[in-house]
């Protein structure tokens, strides 16, 4: 099985409350989404990253995914620009979180992904919110259609702007509708959700106007409360609502999004059945919940087993 995985790295500097630790720097963005579909899969699987990072930083970076020999990182490109820099500050028990980000990466050119295309599922996730354009989706959704590859598209930064202090801030979509069209599954927060549309649909005409579209599964994510997935099929709309699980004190919630949207499509490809596997990554989150860094998501499929035998 190959999965190609379209998303920008960044580089993280953690900020926890100050009564709870000293700041640290990690690889982070795409990362925990390749850690956690490597770790998932047999040696014999691929999994083929798609971005372009920094030189100062690529051979940390290749350091890092050698740790996973089904990683092919033969698509990862050296650009000349920086390589994203966010930080991240977390309130009490990451309850609350203000993000910054610096020298985002131009976006992905189509050029980069198209011979990769002819793979069994696609991972994009929108680390940055800029990973990719809209033109280059469109074109990846019409070069996958024919082969009915599924995609899992993760909205993650897509609706956040950046101001002149280059902190993120919510902002809605005037062309939201052309972003999620034609795709197996989209995973949101709620937040996400709460600010995707310029008409500020509440979360059921949300759902309503947007399954139509031709999407087959909607995730929306609700943090410790779990999450909520809609489901499509001949035209019938299902609504599961999983609950979150608890986390023993619980080290960073940092990529948990990443995770689930990983192990999400990764348990989706093995199973066609979303609602296994959203609980399967409702699980997988949990756990990165109680890692520190993506380094400890080798431990993922050990845990995974531990969790549910």
């Amino acid at each position: 099985m190959t999965i190609t995985v379209i998303g920008h790295v960044c580089i993280d500097t953690i900020e926890p409350p100050h009564s709870e630790g000293v700041p640290r720097e990690q690889l982070g963005g795409i990362v925990y989404s390749l850690a956690t579909l490597a770790t998932l899969s047999s040696p014999d699987d691929t999994i083929v990253p798609l971005f372009g990072i920094n030189k100062a930083e690529y051979d940390a970076l290749t350091q890092q995914l050698g740790r996973f020999p089904n990683i092919d990182p033969s698509a990862i490109y050296v650009m000349k620009e920086p390589t994203n820099r966010v930080m991240l500050r977390y309130g009490k028990n990451g309850q609350s979180r203000t993000e910054c980000s610096r020298h985002i990466a131009p976006p992905i050119p189509f050029s980069n992904i198209q011979p990769h295309l002819n793979a069994d599922g696609i991972l994009i996730n929108m680390v940055s919110g800029f990973d990719i354009t809209l033109e280059t989706l469109d074109l990846i959704r019409m070069e996958v259609r024919e082969r009915n590859t599924p995609i899992h598209f993760d909205f993650h930064s897509l609706t956040l702007g950046v101001d002149e202090h280059h902190t993120r801030f919510r902002r809605p979509l005037t062309d939201w509708r052309r972003w999620c069209f034609f795709l197996n599954s989209i995973q949101m927060s709620e937040e996400e959700a709460a600010g995707l549309t310029t008409e500020r649909y509440d979360e059921a005409t949300l759902v309503n106007q947007l399954m139509p579209l031709m999407v087959e599964a909607l995730v929306i994510t609700r943090g410790r409360r779990g999450l909520t997935l809609i489901t499509q099929k001949n035209k019938k709309l299902t609504r599961h609502d999983i609950e979150g699980i608890a986390v023993e004190a619980p080290a960073d919630p940092t990529g948990c999004g990443d995770v689930f949207g990983a192990a999400f499509l990764w348990k989706l490809l093995h199973t066609r059945d979303y609602a296994g596997a959203a609980h399967f990554a409702n699980t997988a989150a949990a756990l990165n919940a109680a890692m520190r860094s993506p380094d400890e998501l080798t431990l993922l499929a050990q845990r995974m087993r531990e969790t549910t035998s």
